[in-house]
């Protein structure tokens, strides 16, 4: 992430190896699918996730106009709210198998913020600090493909991409889901899968003027009920 200031540019900080921000914690996911004829498919999901962590610096920056130096010690946070839409409409629809075109929103709303503790030389500090918050509406096409290849088992895999270019913000978004569900009863069963969306964007919204670089991606363990 880097984010600019009114008198110079801000410089690209790792939000994990810079300032230690843990991004392998657990996140509660939620999800509704909804398929109301054959050929079409409906789906909401939701996550919250976020961090903080304070620990002395390894190296210089800029974020905003101010200067955080080597050896000050740093409280960073983030918070990061997703919100997903999509539908697909199933083209090709089998007994076993199905595969369409898939059209989805990601809204991100990402919030940072970095507060000075002590310097340098160790001395207590306050007033210092800087915050920034990007909202992210990224969409993609792409398409989808379903495989019942196995009694009670269904392989899924979804794919897509869509070069984002607003007036705010300009850049790339991918997107990948590859999984597995198992339905042991006739209404419920279990997903494992893995999934990654990709944001590589120049923004100059408000709130933010800067880039950023977000990996969103991770294996999902989950419970599915239908009815």
């Amino acid at each position: 992430m880097k984010v600019d200031g009114d008198t110079r540019q801000g410089t690209p900080v790792n939000l994990q190896h810079d300032l230690g921000l843990d991004d392998n914690n657990p996140v509660a996911n939620i999800g509704l699918t909804w398929r109301p004829r054959e050929h079409h498919e409906f789906g909401l999901n939701y996550y919250n996730k976020d961090a903080d962590k304070t620990q002395v610096l390894d190296r210089d920056f800029y974020f905003e106009d101010t200067h955080y130096q080597t050896r000050s010690t740093v409280r960073a946070s983030v918070d990061v709210d997703s919100y997903e839409a999509y539908y697909i409409w199933w083209a090709a629809a089998h007994d076993t198998w199905s595969l369409g075109p898939r059209m989805g929103l990601v809204w991100y709303r990402i919030d940072l913020g970095l507060t000075a503790k002590l310097d340098a030389n160790g001395a207590p500090v306050s007033g210092i600090g800087d915050s920034a918050a990007a909202d992210l509406p990224t969409p993609t096409i792409g398409g989808s493909w379903r495989w019942d290849f196995a009694p009670k088992w269904r392989l899924n895999a979804d794919a897509g991409y869509f070069p984002l270019n607003m007036s705010d913000i300009d850049g790339d978004v991918y997107h990948a889901r590859l999984g597995v569900e198992w339905f042991p009863w006739q209404h419920s069963g279990f997903l494992l899968d893995y999934t990654m969306d990709r944001v590589k964007v120049d923004v100059q919204e408000s709130q933010l003027k800067g880039t950023l670089d977000f990996n969103d991606e991770g294996v999902r363990v989950g419970y599915i009920h239908r009815f």
